[in-house]
């Protein structure tokens, strides 16, 4: 309950206005419904003839009266000013009328309370929705690493939904019963105080027995959508790996799979629903045994000599405490909606109050463009704080400068270019960028400096035109086509059929490997970083489009600082420097002439790679 509380106040604050409207409407409908009902009273006790009495009207300040007797005594007496003006018959369909214009404005306002609500609702899960995604932007590569994808998809997905059918749509419940509850049992206490204290005796025994339907829901409702987060992180796994899947002819073993974690996901779920379906004839059954006995203590009062509630009042009671029977079903409706609801909420908030340990500075120092030099000082790194993938590395890469790295897979590479841009931070050492540590400076101005190419060119289901401008404001059109055609993509994006407003597909699959890099090095080339990353840009092209991209890259390279990762060695023979990584550190450097004179591990890769 102390997760809904802090949940409910985080993100109700801004409609606090539908809130108060809620509560208004709720009061007037509730009380719209005791009064609607207290003129069954006089119409039974008169218009049946089972008071002869005469009544005088009473003034509503009389002294020595309760407002409860003040009340009841005018009602009989305009009762009988009716009956004496216009008969029986029509005073019982005035009395009607009267019933049936109190109910129109009673459900009028129950209505406004619940439509009143509802965008209140649809805020708090449109603001957690957006919410667990602006974190997800926020949060460093390295909490990807640790979660599936599928599975925070799934928390996107159904257990936002789930927050919003269970925990949001128990809202109304907690707003409207509480009201209706404290108003109808008022007026039972009004009515007979004895007979109440009677139904408060057995109330809670229903209480309890509805409340302990809602008993571990949400230990169960978080297996259940675990199991989920299994079957879509299964999903898109078989969406990303379809090719391999069918070529190593996989179908009938990922099938297997699905279908496994599916049946799981339907005996986790079935457990829940069977849970809570059993709420309403349980709630049914015992309301009805509450009415019973409520009925048989009324009647024991009624057949005594001196019976405190006459019949019409005691059926007036039953009426209210009939009433207040259903407030009751949907408490206890929402005290297991809510568990079953939370347990989303404990899911989310997994995401929502993970540690993002990239952040800026309290005092950021200013950097206005890279003038001088990179320095990696004393640099390790580990991923799990207990094997260093990067050992001591020491380099300097000064500005207009190439250095390369190189080694065999594992020994660090791409490790240590995702340094310089923070997507990490480095468990000990420095890095330095013009003299200022990188840590000192707004994320966004340092890797604003940078730009990347990789070995995986990543487009997003768009334009050409908006994949190449991406994350740059105001792009011209002559700007983008300038790019374009440095990059060695303008050719082949004007063959397409709506040129560069032609979409690319999913992650670009409407081009090939070697188109998709090309725009991707469009994107840097519009970027216009002072400094670039590539990271293998070329290692997974055919010899033709290898050469298309190395024309490009050497273009992009010309007037920048770059750092390029390579396991083809003759994409970067005229480096200013190349560094072989070896077990995480820097175990040879110079050029590629001096390299090969060592007979080192530079040469030994060299001979692999020309045989």
């Amino acid at each position: 309950m102390k997760d809904f509380i802090r949940l409910i106040r985080q993100y109700a604050a801004p409609y606090k206005g539908y809130l108060f409207g809620s509560l208004f409407f709720n009061l007037l409908s509730a009380a719209l419904n005791v009064f609607s009902f207290i003129s069954l009273m006089p119409m039974l006790q008169l218009l049946f003839g089972i008071d002869q009495s005469v009544y005088k009207f009473i003034e509503w300040d009389a002294q020595g009266m309760s407002i409860k007797d003040i009340l009841i005594n005018n009602l009989y007496y305009y009762t009988t000013v009716l009956m004496g003006e216009y008969g029986p018959v029509n005073t019982l369909l005035m009395i009607g009328g009267f019933l049936i214009f109190a109910t129109f404005l009673k459900t009028s306002c129950y209505f406004a309370s619940a439509a009143i609500i509802v965008p209140m609702r649809t805020g708090i899960v449109r603001d957690i929705r957006t919410s667990v995604y602006h974190k997800i932007i926020s949060l460093p590569l390295s909490f990807f690493s640790e979660e599936r994808k599928g599975d925070i998809i799934a928390r996107m997905s159904g257990d936002v939904q789930e927050i919003e059918n269970s925990v949001t749509g128990s809202l109304e419940m907690l707003i409207k019963n509480p009201i209706l509850i404290v108003i109808y049992m008022t007026t039972l206490l009004i009515i007979s105080w004895e007979l109440t204290i009677f139904t408060l005796v057995v109330l809670p025994l229903l209480i309890w027995a509805m409340s302990s339907i809602g008993r571990k829901l949400k230990s169960r409702s978080l297996k259940a959508q675990s199991k989920w987060s299994e079957t879509m992180a299964q999903l898109e796994e078989t969406l990303g790996g379809m090719r391999i899947v069918k070529a190593f002819t996989a179908e009938q073993k990922m099938m297997d799979r699905f279908d496994a974690v599916t049946n799981e996901f339907r005996r986790q779920t079935n457990k829940v629903v069977i849970r809570q379906v059993s709420a309403h004839p349980v709630s049914e059954f015992l309301g009805t045994v509450l009415i019973v006995i409520v009925l048989w203590y009324g009647g024991t009062l009624i057949f005594s000599d001196h019976s405190p509630i006459d019949a019409p009042t005691f059926i007036f009671y039953m009426v209210i405490l009939y009433s207040i029977i259903q407030p009751l079903k949907d408490f206890s409706r929402a005290s297991y909606n809510i568990p079953k609801g939370m347990a989303s909420v404990e899911r989310v908030n997994k995401i929502l109050y993970a540690e993002n340990t990239i952040v800026d500075p309290e005092k950021p120092e200013t950097i206005d463009g890279f003038k001088d030099k990179i320095e990696f000082r004393n640099v390790s790194f580990s991923y799990n704080g207990k094997t260093d993938v990067l050992k001591n590395v020491n380099l300097t890469v000064k500005k207009g400068e190439t250095i390369a790295l190189v080694g065999q897979s594992g020994s660090g590479k791409s490790t240590l270019v995702d340094l310089l841009p923070r997507y990490h931070d480095v468990t000990s050492g420095e890095i330095l960028v013009d003299g200022k540590n990188v840590k000192s400076l707004r994320v966004a101005d340092l890797r604003g400096l940078i730009g990347n190419v990789n070995q995986e060119a990543i487009l997003f289901n768009d334009t050409f035109y908006n994949n190449i401008t991406f994350g740059v404001e105001n792009a011209t059109m002559e700007q983008v086509i300038e790019a374009a055609k440095i990059a060695n993509a303008h050719d082949f994006i004007m063959e397409s059929e709506l040129g560069y407003e032609t979409p690319v597909g999913d992650r670009g699959c409407r081009l090939s490997g070697g188109q998709r890099q090309r725009i991707s090095i469009a994107r840097a080339i519009m970027k216009n970083p002072d400094i670039l990353i590539l990271d293998e840009a070329t290692s997974a092209l055919d010899t033709e489009s290898e050469r298309l991209v190395q024309e490009a890259l050497d273009r992009l390279m010309k007037t920048r600082t770059t750092i390029a990762i390579a396991h083809r060695l003759s994409t970067i023979k005229n480096s200013n420097e190349i560094c072989v990584l070896h077990d995480g550190k820097i175990v040879e450097r110079g050029t590629h002439e001096e390299l090969l004179s060592k007979d080192g591990f530079y040469k030994k890769l060299n001979d692999m790679q020309q045989l």
